[in-house]
This record gives structure tokens, C-alpha cells and sequence, in this order.
């Protein structure tokens, strides 16, 4: 059995009550669930002895620039036992802002999930040291969601004087 299907016999028998919606494209298998389970199907690929999805590449967000699920926060993450890649898809309404870190799970998503924050505007429920990375504490913006002028906000920082 190859591991994909490996993967999805496993999240389909361990969360019954979980809407599993995978996609394959170009060997690489995406899934896409609900942002509440994030932290229990995270913990799940990390520990599970077949899977051990023990390294998380990356977190970064999607803005759509719609009302409902403006935002995706996409996560990488990798088996070394297996040499495999994974990405997981949670969809983030602008009406609640927010999902739960997975910081505890994986120490590498710490920085990663401020760097979310600092630029789109996403909370991380629980995360350990949420504060920004880029911008200084108190700008009020978010650069990297869609409504951000492209020039910026003129005096909305200071720049430095040559």
C-alpha cells in the first residue's frame, strides 16, 4: 500500500466524525478539513509509529479576498521515516480570526505561525509568544492580506530618513 493511502485509511478510521476532503495532484496529496481538529489530526500524523510526520516545513495563509473562508492556512509538513510530504488545509473565516497553534506539536511552527499573524492578521489560539515578527507592535495592518494597498499606507510607518 502506498503511503498516501496509507495516510487516508488512517485519518479516515481514527476521526469518523471528520470531513476529510483529499486531493492529489502531482504525487503530492493535500487535505483539507476543519480548522477545530487541526491540533487533533496534527498530533495524530506526528505520533502515529507507521506515519511519523515529525518535521513542519511551513505555515503560511491563503487570502481569497472573500467574506466567508477569506483565508487557508496551509501547513507542510514531513516524514522523514518515510520521505514524504504532506499539506494540510484549514479555511479561516474573517468573522472569528483564528485557530489553534500547533506550536506544542511541532517547535518549528512557533515562528512560522508569528510570521502568519504579523503579516495576514490570523490569531493562533494558545500559541506560546503571539506577537509580530516584521512590523513593529503597534501597526494596526496587515500587509499580506488582499486589502492592503500595494504602495502601502502613506504615514502609516515611518521610514528612516537618509
Amino acid at each position: 500500500m502506498e503511503l498516501k493511502d496509507l495516510v487516508i485509511q488512517k485519518l479516515n478510521d481514527k476521526f469518523k466524525d471528520v470531513n476529510f476532503e483529499f486531493v492529489e495532484y502531482r504525487n503530492e496529496l493535500t487535505i483539507i478539513f476543519d480548522k477545530k481538529n487541526i491540533v487533533d489530526v496534527c498530533k495524530f500524523l506526528k505520533d502515529d509509529g507507521d506515519l511519523q510526520f515529525n518535521l513542519c516545513e511551513d505555515v503560511t495563509a491563503i487570502d481569497w479576498a472573500k467574506p466567508k473562508n477569506r483565508f487557508t492556512i496551509v501547513y507542510h509538513i514531513f516524514s522523514l521515516k518515510n520521505n514524504f510530504r504532506l499539506s494540510l488545509k484549514s479555511n479561516v473565516d474573517e468573522s472569528d480570526c483564528s485557530i489553534d497553534t500547533v506550536s506544542s506539536i511541532w517547535k518549528t511552527a512557533d515562528w512560522e505561525e508569528r510570521e502568519v499573524y504579523d503579516m495576514y492578521g490570523i490569531k493562533f489560539n494558545n500559541h506560546p509568544d503571539l506577537r509580530r515578527m516584521y512590523m513593529p507592535e503597534d501597526f494596526e495592518y496587515h500587509p499580506l492580506r488582499k486589502d492592503f494597498p500595494l504602495m502601502g499606507i502613506p504615514g502609516s510607518l515611518p521610514l528612516p530618513k537618509k
